[in-house]
């Protein structure tokens, strides 16, 4: 994650990494703040409460899962880190979860 990266984050700073206009970052951080995902400390930078905290790791994990399924498939980095990024806000937590334990049992 990009916190994990570089410590402290802005909204200029997360619109010039994801690429998205500073209006639209503003928008989804306006929205975050009122669903208690984020919180904005006195410099500025954006912090994750708790729940943000707990919903960042659960699309980590599955982007990660995707990612290494993809990969150990064949599929060439850029376009596994495009799909499993798109793979990771499709699948339900059941699929998601089953397919992640068939993945266990045949390692």
């Amino acid at each position: 994650m990009l916190h994990q990266k570089r410590g402290s984050i802005r909204s200029v700073d997360l619109a010039g990494y994801m690429g998205y206009s500073k209006p639209s970052v503003s928008h989804a951080v306006k929205n975050l703040r009122t669903g208690g995902f984020l919180v904005i400390d006195e410099n500025g930078c954006l912090c994750l409460t708790d729940k943000g905290r707990t919903v960042a790791e659960k699309i980590y994990e599955r982007r990660q899962f995707f990612m290494e399924q993809l990969i150990a498939a064949g599929v060439d980095q850029e376009t596994a880190e495009q799909d499993a990024h798109q793979i990771e806000h499709a699948i339900s937590d059941l699929s998601f979860q089953k397919l992640k334990e068939k993945a266990q049992q045949t390692n």
